[in-house]
């Protein structure tokens, strides 16, 4: 699967604890910035959706 150009978090510290996004037509993938070639995980753009109005609504805090 071939993802675009990978992106950095806006939120990520300068300490290095970050993760990148990337995007297909139809996936969203999400991968730790200091470990690329273990992997990363994909979700379906409303399943994205759904994550990232959890995160701005406070549902994790």
């Amino acid at each position: 699967m071939e993802f675009t150009t990978w992106r950095k978090s806006s939120r990520s510290s300068a300490s290095g604890n970050c993760v990148e996004v990337g995007f297909t037509a139809d996936l969203t993938g999400v991968r730790d910035t200091k470990n690329r070639q273990a992997g990363y995980f994909t979700a379906t753009r409303q399943q994205w959706t759904a994550f990232l109005d959890a995160v701005k609504t406070g549902r994790f805090e």
